[in-house]
């Protein structure tokens, strides 16, 4: 069954602008509500504003990466630049677990002994959030269908959207019922929910820079349709996976019989149609072997 693996291209200028504006926007809630926390005594709020912060370093690392993607393959990186954004996710992956099990610590202390809390304080930041929340999901709303890393940052956004509405439910019920209990049980119930995404996302650029296989390609299928193609008798040492977020490569040692070997250019068209139609690999290095010279019990993956 074909896969489809073609993405939209956003106008650079255009989709840095909105970016950028998101990133401000970041930055000026996540030092308001750092203040805002610390002044109120409220946990709560400098836990959502460390969930903006680490939202605003993706919104950094996205800007970033469409700049840096954009410079051509040289000498030093062959491969091009587009991964830069993969090992920067996964170091902001890495310090969202740390964040997380840090506020569960500190929600944990201050549920034993509940501080003082200003529930105005927390209502009002927690409000400018909410607008701020929403105002950076509709800036990268129409650019999410294009990009996947653009995608996971509109959901972010909305996930810091509902954690506002939490913040300001917390500042409510401390305002009316004194249950100052609330903020740290609201702090750990954001943290839990940064572990969350961080834990389920990290296996993603983990799995990248591990040069694991695409997971929306099944491996198998990709060699049995090389291994249909006409005067193919077999196909080893197959290697599979991600250049860069959308770019999947492949190379293998391809085994014709004496038809293939007489038709060598016809059958590498073939298979690299086959790869690009069916699973949109369109970079694929291919070293052909006749069967009467192949290599004898190697592995169908991997070197061996």
């Amino acid at each position: 069954m074909p896969h489809d693996h073609s993405h939209a291209h956003l106008d650079p200028e255009s989709g840095d602008r909105r970016v950028s504006i998101a990133i401000w926007a970041n930055a000026l809630l996540t030092v308001a509500q750092i203040v805002g926390g610390i002044f109120a005594g409220s946990l709560a709020l400098i836990a959502d504003a460390l969930h903006n912060f680490s939202d605003m370093a993706s919104l950094v690392i996205a800007f970033v990466a469409r700049k840096i993607a954009r410079r051509p393959a040289d000498s030093t990186m062959t491969f091009g630049y587009g991964r830069i954004e993969i090992v920067a996710a996964l170091i902001n992956y890495t310090t969202l677990i740390l964040v997380g099990f840090y506020l569960i610590y500190e929600g944990g202390m201050r549920m034993i002994d509940p501080p003082e809390v200003r529930g105005w304080t927390v209502v009002i930041l927690g409000g400018i959030a909410l607008v701020i929340d929403a105002l950076t999901a509709g800036l990268t709303y129409s650019m999410q269908k294009g990009s996947a890393n653009i995608r996971a940052l509109f959901l972010h956004n909305l996930s810091d959207a509902l954690a506002s509405v939490a913040v300001i439910i917390g500042g409510t019920l401390i305002l009316l019922f004194d249950l100052r209990w609330v903020d740290p049980a609201i702090t750990i119930g954001i943290a839990l929910y940064i572990l969350y995404l961080a834990l389920t996302e990290i296996s993603g650029p983990i799995r990248t820079l591990m040069l694991g296989s695409p997971p929306d390609i099944d491996s198998d299928a990709v060699v049995q349709a090389m291994r249909d193609a006409d005067g193919v008798r077999d196909v080893h040492h197959v290697h599979l996976w991600q250049m860069q977020e959308h770019e999947v490569a492949l190379d293998c040692h391809v085994v014709l019989d004496d038809q293939g070997w007489a038709r060598i250019e016809s059958v590498k068209a073939d298979i690299k149609s086959r790869l690009k139609d069916g699973f949109g690999i369109a970079h694929s290095s291919l070293e052909f072997e006749h069967e009467g010279n192949a290599h004898q019990n190697a592995e169908l993956y991997g070197h061996g």
